[in-house]
């Protein structure tokens, strides 16, 4: 079966402890044509904001050499250091940390950095937060704009940006080609929203598409937004297939697993990976 898209895999579905050249061509070897880098909460994966100039290079010849690239990269770290925090100086490391994810795509070819659809995470949320959350996004949106690097908002598993209708409020106010939405399935489907119609809304200002089954969010249970087996969730995937090929839709898509610490990750994800391409197949793109 060959593919019309791109197919990658989230670095957290692959064994933790290799280095850069290692996990690229584990990627390869099981079929994925790219890597998402995460660059998290953890001071571990934050640091890599201050790789030196022989990192960042050691990087950019790993990718030349396996053929993998690395065109995006999961900038969940602003979960720990919110915009719309309520403290000035966690507020001035969100920045600070954008600055620097700016830096680090410009230089070793990162082309979409994904922002977390989240204003505060950890602390209460109200109209300070989502009006701080504002004034962060316009300064994140601006400078990206001058390294041409895409933000797109991931569709969250909190009710704060859950739908791509919710993040159009958002692209209104920002107005730039640079601000762009990169869609969960898994997210968009655990909250109910007609994904159909949702995917439509937004088929001209979508990134990329992540992969991950979930269970809905109902009355008597929070949903699960991780670490549910593909076909055992809520996810139609057929249907989300389906219709992006009536839409045309054109990009690449993520498998999302974390399965870094698990006994034979190579094993999942493989799986994984051609239990997605028979759904490819039956949505017909592939």
């Amino acid at each position: 079966m060959k593919r019309q898209h791109p197919l990658g895999i989230y670095e957290k579905a692959l064994p933790a402890h290799l280095t850069w050249p290692e996990r690229l061509a584990l990627a390869k070897a099981c079929g994925f044509d790219f890597v998402e880098m995460s660059v998290d909460e953890t001071d571990e994966r934050l640091a890599r904001l201050d790789w030196s100039k022989e990192q960042r290079l050691s990087l950019v010849n790993a990718m030349i050499e396996t053929g993998v690239t690395i065109p995006s990269m999961c900038l969940s770290g602003h979960r720990r250091f919110p915009f719309g925090s309520h403290d000035a100086a966690t507020r001035q490391r969100a920045d600070d940390l954008m600055d620097r994810a700016i830096q680090l795509a410009k230089d070793v070819g990162i082309r979409t950095i994904q922002l977390a659809g989240y204003d505060v995470y950890y602390e209460p949320h109200d109209a300070g937060t989502v009006e701080r959350f504002a004034a962060g996004l316009s300064r994140a949106v601006e400078r990206a704009a001058a390294a041409q690097v895409m933000l797109a908002v991931e569709i969250m598993d909190t009710e704060f940006i859950n739908a791509i209708s919710k993040w159009k409020v958002w692209e209104q106010q920002q107005a730039s080609p640079w601000f762009s939405v990169y869609p969960d399935v898994g997210n968009l489907s655990a909250w109910g929203n007609d994904v159909t119609a949702e995917l439509t809304l937004g088929i001209d200002r979508i990134a990329a598409i992540h992969l991950k089954d979930t269970q809905p969010v109902t009355a008597d249970s929070p949903g699960q937004f991780r670490d549910v087996p593909f076909g055992q969730g809520c996810v139609d995937f057929v249907s989300v297939f389906r219709t992006l090929k009536q839409l045309n839709y054109r990009g690449a898509f993520l498998i999302e697993m974390w399965t870094e610490k698990a006994e034979e990750p190579v094993a999942e994800i493989v799986q994984a990976r051609r239990w997605i391409e028979q759904k490819m197949q039956e949505g017909g793109v592939l």
